[in-house]
This record gives C-alpha cells, structure tokens and sequence, in this order.
C-alpha cells in the first residue's frame, strides 16, 4: 500500500496495490489491519456513495462534536478533484487546503480526519464516489463554508459559471462569518 503524507500531515493519499490479468484488476480498497497501521482508527460506522455529473461541486462539509466525522474517500466510476480545509481551532494549518485527484483509474484513497472541511468536484459525467465515515450523520453538528468563499480561494478547476452547487452549499456561510462555529 502506498501512503502519500500531505502537506498538511493528518491528511493522507493512500493508493492500495492493484492486482491486473487479462480480465481486469483486483484490489484491497481497505484492510482494517493495514490502515490502523497507518494511523487511520478503526472507526469506520457507515459507507456513502454518491452519483454526480460533471461541474458538480458537493461542499465544503463537515461535522463537530458530537458526530466529528472522519472520511475516506475513494472513486469508483469518473474522477474528482477532492479538497479539505483545516478548520480545526487553534491549527497551525487553520484555513489552509490539500487537494488532490481522485478517480477510478489510479485507485487513491483520501483520508480526511474530523476538523476538516470537505469537498468535491466531479470531473466526469457519471462520477461515483464512496465514502467511509466514522460518525452517523447528526443535523445539528453539521457545518459548512461556501466553496468558492474569497478567502479560501481554493483553485478548483472549473469556470464558476460551469459549477453546479445545491441550494444549500450556495448560501453556506463563508469562513470568516462561521467564526466559532467549528469548536
């Protein structure tokens, strides 16, 4: 298994090996043994899986106390540029961003650790993504920051014109107006 640290090092890329013959490949996508090797807690309490056309965004998101949610994120059919923001209090990486290309050809893995924001753009029409969590959704702990917030300025690689964003993620609030919210 190949563990890539970030440049924020909570954030991890892991890309498990692939087995190839002439019908195709195989591949461990999670071994609790392996991954509690590298760091990644034992935790894992529900599966997601989401469908996607291309210029979606689904973000930024996140969950604090009671129900902080830890993520790993793989592709199973298209591609995603996939971001987290450090919004975690206090961090010395607070508001910073690791993005990195997730798709179902190269197989890589995101690890995004409770006090992350998360998001995602799909980059091909038909893009599923599945996603581990380590908490159960709860309304009330869930937080948000607008994706294309000025502050952040985060390079996602789409025309904003292009972008198709909910209702909901189009109203979030931007970092600065969520001041407090995520302690």
């Amino acid at each position: 298994m190949q563990v890539e640290i970030m440049a924020i090092p909570e954030l991890l890329r892991i890309t498990p090996p692939r087995f190839a013959d002439s019908r195709g490949h195989f591949s461990e996508a999670y071994t609790l043994a392996k991954f509690a090797a590298i760091g990644i807690p034992d935790v894992f309490i529900q599966d997601n899986q989401s469908r996607s056309h291309k210029n979606v965004v689904r973000g930024l998101h996140c969950q604090v106390a009671p129900a902080i949610q830890g993520k790993l994120v793989r592709v199973v059919s298209g591609s995603i540029w996939d971001v987290a923001v450090d919004v975690r209090p206090g961090s010395a990486t607070f508001g910073q961003h690791v993005a990195t290309i997730l798709s179902a050809e190269n197989g890589a893995q995101f690890w995004i650790p409770g006090g992350f924001l998360h998001g995602f753009l799909a980059l091909e029409d038909g893009t599923e993504v599945l996603y581990k969590v380590t908490a159960p959704y709860l309304r009330e702990a869930e937080r948000g920051v607008r994706w294309d917030d000025p502050q952040l300025a985060l390079p996602w690689p789409v025309d904003p014109t292009l972008a198709i964003v909910s209702d909901k993620d189009r109203v979030m609030p931007t970092l600065a107006e969520s001041a407090g919210l995520f302690g």
